[in-house]
């Protein structure tokens, strides 16, 4: 049975949710949007899908990550990567700064929330998957990133050489003191990072790494 809202019939309804379920896992779209949805559902009217959403909501088959942002929950969980959503929850951005640093072994902490870097202002966001931190920076700066492949999943994440220079700007932003002896850095790894694509991340923030080098 459809339903009608305002005299319209509406095509998406509880019973053919198992079909819009196929089309955004056809899709690869395990985090979506409004937005999505009617990409796929063009004649669907705005009103009527906001209930809906509501409803499958209530039924616990999709989740919401953030105000209209939505995963698939039902009939199967996708055990999404916590990197993914943190892409996917605030765009443009990249894994970075504690995370991505835990993630190559240049730190031994597994870090408490995802970190990310942006172009928009900073934000914070925090869901069923945890604390989720985006660090603003300058266009120019929105660099050095790729996308690593996690099973179906493609996350962009910083480069480690640019993970680290991030992580070294923001420990020093507005002239604060970095005491590297206290970083807990692995040497070892660090050492084996682009000595080229360090300094040239670095000038994009105008770090000298003169005295970082010094303490490798």
């Amino acid at each position: 049975m459809l339903i009608s809202v305002g005299g319209q019939k509406g095509i998406l309804n509880e019973m053919n949710f198992k079909d819009l379920y196929k089309t955004l896992e056809k899709n690869k779209y395990y985090v979506f949007s409004h937005g999505d949805i009617l990409s796929f559902y063009p004649d669907e009217k705005k009103h009527n899908l906001k209930k809906l959403i509501y409803r499958w909501k209530e039924k616990g088959w999709i989740y919401p990550l953030k105000r209209g942002l939505y995963e698939l929950t039902y009939p199967k969980d996708f055990t999404i990567p916590d990197m993914y959503i943190a892409n996917k929850l605030y765009s443009p951005s990249y894994v970075s700064l504690e995370t991505a640093l835990s993630n190559y072994s240049i730190i031994p902490e597994v870090s408490m929330a995802v970190t990310s870097i942006t172009t928009k202002p900073t934000r914070r966001f925090k869901n069923r998957h945890g604390l989720f931190i985006y660090r603003t920076v300058k266009s120019n700066a929105f660099t050095g990133y790729y996308v690593e492949k996690q099973r179906a999943f493609n996350i962009l994440i910083a480069e480690p050489e640019k993970a680290l220079v991030d992580y070294l700007y923001f420990k020093t932003y507005r002239n604060k003191r970095l005491k590297l002896e206290d970083e807990r850095l692995d040497k070892d790894v660090v050492l084996q990072l682009n000595k080229r694509k360090l300094n040239r991340y670095a000038k994009l923030y105008n770090i000298n790494l003169k005295e970082f080098y010094a303490y490798l």
